[in-house]
């Protein structure tokens, strides 16, 4: 029968006899028995007929029978399953695999079928004829058949003759291979069928790059046959989801297929590692027969190998014997190796034997590579068996004592033609001394010389090793090194070449063949062109040590290769530097080393090739050098639990947020011992682990480390002591665990269905051996499971009943004592069963519960204590069997269960509901009061209905744990009432349940206020304040909620008492809160509002006491040597399982791409990454497990300024200098550079750069650096031109630099170079007679200018000579050499010769006038024999100009203040100074505005005073005056108000001052002429004249001894012209002796002139004074006159009476007292001679013409006569001469009466002035 089957079918499953039905299996099988002969014909047909399909027949011409459907290509088993694909063999248009036709085919069918009915139903004879009818129809097909091939094959090689390549045609795909999607660790096989001519050759790509099954052996497996062609993929893992490329070539073109592979990890009840396809599993047996065969195997592993041992170096052998039933040699089983789930193959390393019984592995050379789980799996056609136990690799001894262990794991990535990435991990072991670094070491395959790579040691176990030859292949190793020495070297890597992946891709894969065909086409000539811009630039690596560059070849390259050159620049600047300056980089990636670590740079790449170097790429992103991955944090709390009597099962914390991972390291240690031994040396990445080779009855403490890239972490909290003994049930066997946590939601309010789901993702079965277990305990009863149990095994029905069924489910319970038989072992301490309430667990009667029924048995010994203990009575619920015997456990049989780290957690409280709808409720509940032993993973909620007052059964409501206090229980019932319970779970268990709730009903809520907040939480208690956390409400009510309010009471105040705390309300959820009162305990809720109001308050917080708890830290902000910011807190309450929480506005910190924490011991540090104002916010810190230590720290934008100038200021640290860089010139013109640092340690450096060139000590520079000071200074004899440039001090202390610089070029530097000259020449002039100080000038406070200069190194004999303009000058003053000083008053004294007899003592005559005659240039002279030197002073031009404005700077520092003075004008303003000169520049202003003097308004000086005058003022001249010297610079302003009171003042005091003086000018007065005494012989005439004035004009009186006289003819008295009064007595007698007085009246006053008249008898001179008289009588003086007379005729006591008859007041008593009036009035009068101003200018001519004046009218000198008795009226009015009235007008009087009186200055009170 199998003869009939063409060759080509024999291999394929899917074509056997299994493939039809029996009916068509029979008659096929007869037929073919019959006909051999003819189907040997019939194939050799088909053959010529495939190759008619080319030939462009018609398809009615080959058969007129209608083409049938097109046939299926998929295989299916009984149960129309797919189990794979159906390979069509190559046919024609209108062939099959079988050869037939369709119309043979048809009728093959129809005689098939015909001879199936005759063997049934007919006898034997009918047989026979329908034989013989079939064979005559067979031979005339056949002669047809015949006929028509050999027409067929005529016009075939008619065709070939025409066109030879008509039968040549591309690749078709028949069949496409399928995509799949398969489980992790499943097996998937592609297909597809491949047509064309030549035949095609199919290659398989990944992802473009193809596969090559040598490169992974066992992983891949390609076949190829007969045009149909399968990728095979054994034991799928993540890395194999691709795309997949079947790529089928041949001369004529290429044709590609596509399909993907997704792998995904199995979490249901499959088992993980299915076998493929074609086992029974996938074929549907039930029974586990093999259809193929017919045979079931059944598989024993016998004599397992157990936990081994060994150390490095060693051999180590293990083996299984395995026994199979039946043992059919034809029929060998697959044996494979794993390691860690990664299949082994045969290496030098690796000898694997399978000797038909028993299966061994050696391995030859132990390394701690060789470490970890290793599993045997024996596979056979009816499935496999596995068995799994752990081999510890220990260190080999250390060649060096104390040197570390050798590190592990070498391997190579990305490897390319410049470099390749070596990785490694770091060993567990370090003898005491830590780790320095990692040498890398390489050598070329083929040799045996090592080399090293690296000269200094590198602490990231990633290195990238450069200099590699391209094209050669390379092994790496790397050693360790610590203080005591060298570690062994490491495994050496697989070898790996230095090429591209590409290139490697294309030498491992197999050429193309040799079509015959050269196309040939036409393409732009590419010669000549300059590559383009790299693309893709980036950093793909950074650390200290080195950066890794990656980029894309640019498009634009040409036809040539292209290589690279890469650049740097330090960050902030803009010189960029090649790198690669000799050998371009080859691949589109590189490696840069020699980076400073802490500087930023950035990267840019050109391309280069013959034609040139292209543009530049453009830069990356600033990067810092520097280690980017962090060593990570120390894992969490570590909790040991037994196992057996020689291991501990060990389980840890993750560490938190751990970047790049590579695993943990376990340490133990027996208690008291302080000797630290490793339980693993290869890194394990879960976070629990079997503790093997312990010692029996030993107590341990354990401790964990995490490791990656980066180095190892600070080790973790040690455990709590435990005693090594073996758990009751048995342990773990042959270090084969499961991972197992805490599981849970890691969001909110995840609805889950209230329903058995399968089985809890956090607890996974052992891979290998719960397979087993479930086949086998599937009729055991009475291992505790309800319809809702969670902690065991479930019924896949809901509905089901509470009794107790073991579920078929996969998987462990969901309490985490499923997997800590020490837990169950505790729970046996108390051997009385535990009642559970009926309130709390059940609604049934109590249950009584034993904890040792409700472990989950991992191994076939411990499921038969399962068994044994099967009459235990089992009530409820497995898990809530299990959550009350840890309940028991932490609480029975302990003295303190808070430190046990079996305790479960309390149970939690405070049930209530956040929001209903019509089918779901949100709950939410109160943290437990107690959370046991470990932190709280997780919550279960429990539900149940309650009809008409009657409860009924409790259901579960989730089946993963909750971690967030709020949950949403779905499926419920509208309109039902309900009751729910909560529990908690630990790393310990599952607590007991809660309290039942309030009952709810299930209706939906509609109001249109929003739900309350939940989960109020206080943090950051204070006596002052606290911070109030919530979560918003579940139920938004109409609108979202837009703000919170707060409210607050005391904890015993009545409901009444609730207040706000806010009175607006706040958008945040969360809010700090000021307390009323300290000590006081209170209470606090939240309302939430929207726009339809306030809602429901939430439940209160616990009551809080608002006291700052002792110990209490606040958060510190810091910023370290580097300039790192970072926040500290610090807690000293810490407990072993505390930590500490960051978070940002109240919400935890997750990513740590901004900020990153790190906590050793009890401190805690947050630090910033790049601080910017994304980072500003609340930043807080709560420590667990704690009373609440808390605290927060605000980061605002003025902070955030602050600290990043700290920051800057630290992470660049600069020598701070007193002085900068300074240069100074020394004796004999030396240059001395220097500056002073603040403060420079004895390690200092300094640098002395000029012009980017070091300088040192020599001839040239002399330097010196005194430490203790900070002085640097380098000191040159003299400048030349080759030293201008820049000179810089370049200063090192530590981390601390500092420079500073100065520039000397082009003026700076000739002017330097110009005084230095100077002074060495100055150093010579100064060896004689010479000028310590130049002649200068200097004015004193007496305006005098004092030419003055120093002088030294004189002796006696040493001269000086002045100059003024060559010619030699005379000073008053003698050289004094003891001073050194020589002055010389410029100055001289101004004595006018008409005043020549005023004392030169006087104050105005001894003051000095400067002028410009006294401009000029001078100089002085010292010679003697040493030599000569001389100084010049210019005090021409700008010169004398300068000198003068500090005379007049001198004066006008000297003036008083503006005081106001009135007039009888009107108002004057004026100011003193100390000295006046005429070249003084004033100006007054009025109202800051320069005033234009008028007739009115006019300026003057008188002496030293400075006046103002303003005629007749009036109210525009009120305002602020100011008078303004002008000294050349900012000039002196004097300023006064005159205004208000003041001016009030001043023009009520002009008003009366004016109308005296109207009085003064008009009263009657007798102006002179009139002597004292007259004596006159008798018989003579006399006549006396005297000028009366007066308006209107006054009465005249003449009295004789105070008589009146008349007018006769002896006394003639007369008053002529109103002018001239006249006494004449026309013969004088003796009679007429007496006195006589003449009496002027008119309203304005009186005055009176007295002269006394003596009578002499005879001629002769009597001794008296005789007065002459002219021929009319009067009086005339001669030339013999005394002086004295004439100076007194007109003083005396008749002017004293005139003025005393004029102003009508007594005269002054004292004669004394008038003459000293008089002298004072002569004084004032030269004092305030007139002198007018002349365009602001004082006309000295006209002063001295006025003083000369005054001089000779107080003379009373009278024309040149003889002696005279009578006085003519000329005379008279001569003698009695008054100062002319204008010259009155401004003489003010200061003595006499009350005009003479000094004129009243208004008091400070009515004077408003200001002195500037």
């Amino acid at each position: 029968m199998s003869g009939s089957i063409p060759f080509y079918q024999k291999n394929h499953r899917h074509y056997d006899r299994g493939y039809r039905s029996k009916e068509m299996e029979s008659a096929v099988s007869q037929y073919q028995a019959s006909s051999s002969s003819y189907a040997a014909r019939s194939s050799s047909t088909s053959r010529g007929l495939r190759v008619s399909s080319y030939s462009g027949l018609e398809e009615s011409r080959l058969s007129p029978i209608p083409k049938r459907s097109k046939p299926t290509y998929l295989a299916v088993d009984r149960d129309n399953q797919i189990i794979g694909y159906v390979v069509p063999i190559f046919r024609g248009s209108q062939e099959f695999a079988s050869g037939l036709s369709d119309t043979e085919e048809a009728r093959m069918k129809e005689s098939a079928g015909h001879m199936a009915r005759r063997n049934l139903f007919t006898s034997g004879l009918e047989m026979e004829r329908t034989e013989q009818s079939s064979r005559k129809t067979a031979m005339r097909e056949s002669a047809e058949r015949i006929s028509l091939s050999k027409r067929i094959h005529e016009n075939e090689e008619y065709h070939k003759r025409m066109n030879e390549d008509s039968l040549m045609h591309t690749p078709e795909f028949v069949i496409k291979p399928r995509s799949h999607t398969v489980w992790e660790k499943q097996c998937v096989r592609l297909h597809c069928t491949v047509s064309g001519w030549p035949d095609p050759r199919v290659v398989w790509y990944k992802n473009n790059v193809t596969i090559d099954p040598l490169a992974q052996p066992g992983k891949y497996k390609l076949v190829s046959s007969y045009n149909v062609h399968s990728l095979e993929i054994n034991r799928c893992d993540f890395d194999d989801t691709a795309q997949y490329r079947a790529s089928a070539m041949n001369s004529k073109g290429e044709l590609s297929a596509f399909a993907s592979v997704v792998v995904k990890r199995f979490k249901g009840e499959v088992d993980e590692a299915l076998p493929s396809p074609r086992s029974s599993a996938a074929s549907g047996s039930e029974d586990g027969i093999v259809s193929e065969y017919g045979i079931t195997f059944q598989t024993h592993i016998v004599e397992k190998f157990d936990v081994s041992f060994g150390r490095e170096g060693e051999t180590l052998s293990l083996g299984c014997t395995v026994i199979i039933y039946p043992n059919l040699q034809r029929y060998q089983p697959e044996v494979q190796w794993y390691r860690d789930d990664v299949l082994l193959s045969p290496s030098k390393w690796t000898h694997m034997h399978w000797s038909g019984d028993r299966a061994t592995i050696t391995l030859t050379h132990l390394n701690k590579e060789d470490e970890g789980l290793y599993t045997l799996r024996i596979t056979t056609k009816s499935g496999y068996e596995t068995h799994s136990a752990y081999v510890f690799v220990r260190d080999a001894d250390a060649e060096m004592e104390g040197a570390p262990g050798a590190p592990l794991d070498v391997r190579c990535q990305d490897a390319n033609k410049d470099y390749v990435i070596v990785t490694w991990k770091q060993p567990a072991v370090d003898r005491g001394s830590s780790i320095m670094g990692y040498f890398v070491d390489r050598c070329e395959v083929g040799t045996t010389h090592w080399s090293q790579c690296n000269d200094t040691p590198i602490k990231f176990a990633r290195f990238p090793v450069t200099g590699l030859v391209e094209g050669r292949s390379y092994m790496f190793r790397v050693r360790a090194v610590n203080k005591s020495g060298m570690s062994r070297p490491s495994r050496a890597s697989e070898p790996v070449a230095a090429m591209d992946p590409g290139d490697r891709a294309r030498m491992r894969g197999t050429s193309a063949p040799w079509t015959g065909q050269i196309i040939v086409t036409e393409e732009e000539p590419a010669e000549g062109v300059v590559p383009g811009v790299p693309v893709g630039l980036e950093v793909t690596e950074a650390t200290k040590n080195y950066v890794v560059l990656s980029w894309k070849p640019p498009g634009e390259r040409g036809h040539e290769g292209v290589m690279y050159y890469v650049e740097k620049c330090v960050s902030g600047t803009d010189s960029w530097q090649r790198v690669n300056t000799e050998i371009p980089v080859k691949s589109p990636r590189f490696a840069l080393f020699d980076l400073a670590e802490g500087k930023s740079y950035s990267f840019r790449v050109r391309c280069c090739n013959s034609a040139g170097v292209g543009e530049p790429s453009s830069p990356t992103e600033p990067t810092t050098v520097g280690d980017q991955l962090d060593i990570p944090a120390p894992p969490g709390r570590v909790v040991p639990i037994r196992n057996t009597d020689t291991s501990v099962v060990v389980s840890w914390e993750a560490s938190r947020e751990a970047k790049e991972l590579v695993g943990y390291y376990i340490e133990a240690s027996i208690v008291g011992s302080n000797v630290w031994e490793p339980c693993n040396n290869k890194p394990v990445k879960a976070t629990r682990f079997i503790c093997h080779g312990l010692v029996t009855g030993e107590t341990y403490v354990f401790k964990v480390k995490a490791v990656n890239a980066a180095g190892l972490s600070e080790s973790s909290q040690e455990s709590e002591p435990i005693e090594v003994k073996a758990a009751i049930g048995g342990g773990i066997p042959y270090g084969v665990l499961p991972e197992i946590g805490p599981g849970g939601n890691a969001g909110g309010l995840t609805e889950h269905r209230p329903r058995w789901a399968g089985t809890h993702a956090a607890v996974q079965p052992p891979a290998d051996t719960m397979l087993k277990l479930n086949a086998q305990t599937d009729s055991v009863s009475g291992a505790g499971a309800g319809p809702g149990a969670r902690a065991g095994t479930t019924s896949s029905d809901p509905s089901e009943s509470s009794e107790p069924v073991l579920s078929k489910d996969k998987g462990g319970k969901r309490g985490s004592v499923t997997w800590a038989p020490d837990l169950v072992q505790d729970s046996f301490y108390d051997s009385d069963p535990v009642p559970v309430p009926n309130s709390n667990i059940n609604s049934g009667p109590d249950s009584v519960v034993d904890p040792a029924v409700d472990s989950v048995l991992a191994t076939d010994e411990v499921q038969s204590q399962a068994v044994a203990q099967e009459q235990v009575p089992v009530v409820g619920q497995a898990r809530k069997s299990s959550v009350d015997a840890s309940a028991k456990a932490s609480t029975h049989g302990r003295e303190n269960p808070r430190t046990d780290p079996a305790a479960t957690p309390a149970p939690p409280y405070g049930i209530s509901v956040l929001e209903c709808v019509r089918d779901a409720m949100v709950l939410s509940w109160k943290q437990p009061t107690f959370i046991g032993g470990a932190d709280i993973t997780g919550y279960f909620v429990d539900y149940r209905e309650v009809v008409e007052g009657v409860v009924g059964k409790w259901h579960e409501a989730n089946i993963k744990s909750v971690t967030d206090r709020a949950y949403r229980v779905s499926d419920l019932k509208e309109n039902m009432k309900y009751q729910f319970q909560v529990r908690a779970a630990n790393m310990a268990g599952v607590g007991i349940p809660s309290l039942s709730s309030e009952t709810f009903t299930c209706a939906e809520w509609t109001i249109a206020v929003p739900g309350p907040p939940h989960d109020l939480q206080a943090t950051e208690v204070r006596s002052t304040s606290l911070m109030l956390l919530w979560k918003p409400p579940v139920y938004q009510g109409r609108d979202e909620v837009n703000g919170f309010y707060i409210d607050i009471k005391e904890a015993e105040a009545p409901l009444e008492a609730w207040r706000g705390v806010n009175e607006k309300a706040t958008n945040k959820k969360y809010m700090k809160i000021q307390i009323p009162k300290e000590g006081e305990t209170y209470v606090f809720r939240v309302r939430a509002q929207n726009k339809a109001g306030v809602g429901k308050a939430s439940e209160p917080t616990e009551p809080i006491l608002a006291q700052t708890k002792p110990g209490t830290t606040e958060i510190v902000v810091d910023v370290d040597d580097d300039g790192v910011i970072s926040m500290n807190f610090e807690c000293a309450n810490l407990t072993p399982d505390s930590k500490f929480v960051w978070s940002k506005n109240y919400e935890e910190i997750t990513d740590e791409t901004r900020i990153t924490m790190e906590t050793k011991g009890n401190k805690s540090k947050a630090t910033f990454k790049t601080p910017a104002e994304d980072d500003l916010g609340i930043y807080s810190c709560l420590v667990t497990h704690t009373d609440g230590a808390s605290s927060s720290y605000t980061l605002s934008a003025e902070e955030l300024k602050k600290l990043l100038e700290i920051s800057h200021d630290h992470k660049f640290p600069i020598i701070p200098l007193k002085t900068e860089l300074a240069v100074e010139l020394l004796e004999k013109g030396k240059v001395r550079f220097w500056l002073q640092a603040e403060k420079i340690s004895a390690n200092g450096k300094v640098e002395y750069v000029f012009n980017d060139n070091v300088v040192s000590q020599g001839e040239k520079y002399k330097t010196n650096f005194d430490k203790n000071t900070g002085v640097i200074e380098m000191t040159m004899e003299s400048l030349t031109p080759a030293d201008e440039g820049t000179f810089t001090f370049q200063l090192q202390d530590g981390k601390a630099t500092n420079q500073s610089s100065l520039v000397l070029i082009g003026d700076v530097f000739k002017q330097l170079q110009k005084e230095s000259e100077f002074q060495r020449k100055e150093w010579f002039r100064k060896q004689g007679p010479h000028f310590v100080e130049y002649l200068s000038y200097e004015v004193t406070p007496e305006c005098c200018v004092v030419l003055k200069c120093k002088v030294g190194n004189i002796k006696k004999e040493t001269v000086a000579l002045w100059y003024k303009d060559g010619r030699e000058i005379k000073a008053d003053e003698h050289l004094t050499f003891t001073e050194g000083v020589l002055t010389l008053e410029i100055a001289q004294r101004d004595t006018p010769a008409a005043v020549a007899d005023i004392p030169p003592d006087d104050v105005y005559w001894r003051r000095l006038k400067i002028s410009k005659k006294d401009a000029g240039i001078y100089e002085v002279i010292l010679k003697d024999d040493r030599g000569k030197d001389s100084s010049t002073l210019n005090l021409t031009d700008q010169g004398f100009k300068n000198m003068m404005n500090e005379v007049f700077s001198v004066i006008a520092n000297s003036s008083t203040a503006l005081k106001i003075q009135s007039t009888e004008e009107g108002i004057r303003l004026y100011s003193f100074v100390s000295y006046y000169n005429d070249e003084l520049h004033v100006t007054w202003h009025h109202k800051d505005a320069a005033i234009a003097f008028t007739d009115r308004i006019k300026s003057g000086v008188v002496g030293e005073q400075l006046w103002l005058q303003i005629s007749e003022p009036t109210d525009k001249d009120k305002g602020k005056y100011a008078i303004e010297f002008f000294d050349g610079k900012g000039g002196l302003r004097r300023t006064v108000e005159l205004s208000g009171q003041a001016f009030d003042d001043a023009y009520a005091e002009f008003q009366r001052l004016k109308a005296a003086a109207i009085a003064e000018r008009n009263r009657a007065r007798v102006a002179g002429g009139l002597p004292d005494v007259v004596t006159i012989q008798e018989g003579k005439a006399l006549n006396l004249t005297c000028n009366i004035s007066g308006d209107p004009l006054p009465e005249v009186t003449w009295l004789k001894n105070d008589r009146e006289m008349v007018s006769d003819d002896h006394y003639i008295l007369k008053f002529e012209s109103g002018k001239f009064a006249s006494f004449t007595i026309s013969t004088v007698n003796t009679a007429d002796s007496g006195k006589y007085s003449i009496l002027v009246k008119n309203k304005y006053g009186t005055e009176s002139g007295d002269f006394t008249i003596k009578v002499t008898e005879g001629t002769g001179d009597l001794g008296g004074t005789a007065y002459l008289t002219d021929a009319d009588g009067n009086v005339v003086f001669g030339p013999n006159t005394p002086q004295e007379k004439k100076k007194t005729t007109v003083t005396g006591k008749k002017m004293q009476k005139r003025k005393d008859s004029v102003i009508l007041k007594q005269p002054m008593h004292i004669a004394e007292e008038k003459k000293e009036s008089k002298a004072e009035e002569k004084s004032e009068k030269k004092k305030e001679m007139k002198v007018e101003k002349v365009g602001g200018k004082v006309n000295v001519a006209e002063e001295k013409r006025a003083a000369v004046s005054a001089a000779a009218e107080q003379e009373d000198l009278t024309p040149a006569a003889g002696e005279q008795e009578n006085l003519t009226p000329a005379a008279a009015e001569q003698e009695n001469l008054t100062p002319p009235a204008a010259e009155q007008e401004n003489l003010p009087e200061a003595t006499g009466t009350d005009e003479d009186k000094p004129i009243t200055e208004l008091t400070p009170e009515t004077q408003a002035h200001n002195t500037d």
